[in-house]
């Protein structure tokens, strides 16, 4: 259903069931998908990719060009899952040629005032509360937390079921699973009760322990770090994808103990 008050280009593809309010602008270049909802004022420009069950609240810009000053007008997209909600005044810009995309997974909840910049890449199922900025090129993996005001440095890459504390300042990596607070952001534990709540039983949560105890607790460098966890730790998924993560690491990791 579409209001009166609105201004929807004719060439969108607006799928079944969408509520588009009134006063909500939405450019020729666009896809919404079914069964969506469309808050009064919100505003989807060219590039923007929108599935299916998502809510964009009142004031939200999605696909707006990016603030970088290369962008040079070239095609790109914005992608938003199934099942997301965007709050209000939350801002979403579009890729740049360096990827052309930037991505919001399945079933994430971006709270009002987040900002979300050109070529950000998002997992599944995670939740940026209030006012968290994210710079161009960052990667999120699935099940992160970002607290209220998190600010996080461009081409950061943080690791899937991370809960990093409101107001931190992220300038370096941040591995899988585990939480991270303080200033500087430092490591302060395994996220074990998001681990359980995922299904994580208890014999897999002590085996990314004892990977942490050797990365973060016991005062080595990363290299010499790596290396003991390659030799002492049994092989597992989870060993092997924090490990991969270590190693591509391009800006460091976050504190130890």
């Amino acid at each position: 259903m579409i209001q009166k008050f609105v201004d929807v280009h004719p060439n969108s593809n607006i799928g079944e069931g969408t509520i588009i309010c009134n006063f909500v602008t939405i450019e020729e270049d666009v896809v919404i998908g079914g069964n969506c909802w469309i808050g009064s004022g919100a505003v989807i420009m060219n590039g923007a990719r929108i599935g299916n069950n998502v809510r964009v609240f009142p004031g939200a810009v999605i696909s707006a060009v990016p603030q970088d000053l290369k962008f040079d007008g070239e095609a790109s997209n914005v992608e938003i899952g199934d099942n997301t909600t965007i709050r209000e005044y939350v801002t979403i810009n579009r890729g740049t040629s360096a990827s052309g995309t930037t991505r919001i997974g399945k079933n994430c909840l971006v709270m009002a005032y987040c900002h979300v910049a050109h070529d950000c890449i998002v997992g599944d199922n995670c939740v940026l509360a209030n006012n968290v900025s994210l710079a161009g090129h960052i990667e999120v993996g699935n099940f992160v937390v970002l607290g209220g005001m998190a600010a996080v440095h461009q081409f950061v890459k943080i690791g899937d079921h991370v809960m990093v504390g409101g107001y931190s300042k992220v300038r370096t990596d941040v591995p899988p699973f585990v939480k991270a607070a303080r200033d500087p952001l430092a490591y302060v534990g395994i996220n074990a009760t998001g681990l359980k709540r995922r299904g994580f039983d208890q014999n897999r949560v002590h085996h990314i322990q004892d990977i942490y105890r050797i990365l973060f607790v016991h005062g080595s460098n990363v290299k010499r770090s790596i290396e003991n966890i390659e030799n002492n730790i049994i092989a597992s998924d989870d060993k092997d994808y924090l490990l991969t993560f270590l190693k591509d690491s391009k800006r460091g990791l976050i504190k130890g103990i």
